[in-house]
């Protein structure tokens, strides 16, 4: 009897599963499908000449805040682009910058996490036949990135670079040099503020939550990535609405306005604060400044140690 029960639980969770997995499915699609219209109803707009920024671009398919958007109208107005990207941070993939961009433009890619699990959640997907797609597992370093970018055959010049590893992003975006992307997403920490050129030191195995409970002492500022960015030729044209993502163009490919770091900083509203316990404290405004306070930072134009 024993025996019996457990072999029908198993057949029961195993249909649950797969129904779960077809609904996904279901779910994906008309995700794509509505961006796909989106994506139309933008490039009418940009012949039109009614998308003004960055943020009256945006909409989102499989991005966190608005990028997809975002990113389509930076291939529409740069192109012709070389039709490959590289994105690191993607957990499974389900919620990325350029998924929207590999399923809907046809791009071929590399994406990189350090969770193994996740990484063999994306090659089991459909998605990892339907296209060109490598996903690794890897934790970034300065140490190894140009490496596994090497390894993998990605070199040269590539259309969108997107950086979100929580941490050493700043550094790591530094020590690239194998690829030459025409357009660069990272990721930057808005608690920082938009005066000072500042990122965390760079440690090879720094994890987030770990450097400090709250979650908010990670990455860099938008003045540090506008610094680094003038160092590799870049041009800073603006942020996502919701003031996590900032857009660098190459200085060559550039068909676009470039802004200074006050004209296009937008400060983050999220509330992702943690207590020592794990549990979300919702700080926002200069409480989250205040949570962090003490904590060592470098300048990045000196170079210099200096303290929140």
């Amino acid at each position: 009897m024993k025996h019996l029960l457990k072999k029908i639980v198993f057949k029961f969770h195993a249909q649950i599963f797969k129904r779960l997995e077809e609904l996904e499915k279901i779910e994906i699609g008309n995700r794509f499908l509505l961006g796909c219209i989106a994506a139309t109803e933008l490039q009418r707009r940009i012949k039109n000449d009614e998308v003004k920024n960055l943020q009256e671009a945006e909409f989102q398919v499989f991005s966190q805040f608005g990028d997809d958007g975002i990113i389509q109208f930076l291939v529409e107005k740069l192109s012709p682009l070389p039709k490959v990207f590289i994105e690191f941070g993607v957990e499974n993939y389900r919620e990325a910058n350029t998924r929207f961009l590999l399923m809907h433009n046809n791009w071929r890619g590399l994406v990189i996490d350090a969770n193994p699990n996740m990484v063999e959640q994306i090659r089991r997907s459909d998605l990892y036949w339907r296209h060109d797609l490598t996903a690794i597992s890897a934790f970034v370093t300065c140490e190894n990135i140009n490496d596994i970018f090497i390894k993998n055959g990605f070199t040269g010049q590539i259309g969108l670079l997107s950086i979100d590893i929580d941490g050493n992003d700043y550094w790591v975006w530094q020590a690239i040099e194998v690829v030459s992307p025409v357009i660069v997403v990272v990721e930057y920490n808005s608690v920082f503020g938009a005066e000072r050129a500042i990122s965390i030191p760079y440690t090879p195995n720094f994890q987030r939550y770990k450097a400090h409970f709250s979650g908010l002492y990670w990455g860099a500022s938008l003045p540090a990535f506008c610094y680094l960015a003038q160092q590799k030729g870049y041009d800073f044209i603006g942020c996502n609405s919701a003031g996590n993502n900032a857009y660098f163009v190459r200085k060559d490919c550039n068909l676009l306005p470039s802004l200074t770091v006050q004209e296009g900083f937008v400060c983050a509203h999220f509330r992702e604060s943690r207590d020592s316990a794990g549990n979300l404290t919702f700080l926002s405004g200069q409480d989250r400044f205040a949570a962090i306070k003490g904590c060592e930072v470098v300048e990045v134009i000196s170079n210099k140690i200096e303290k929140i």
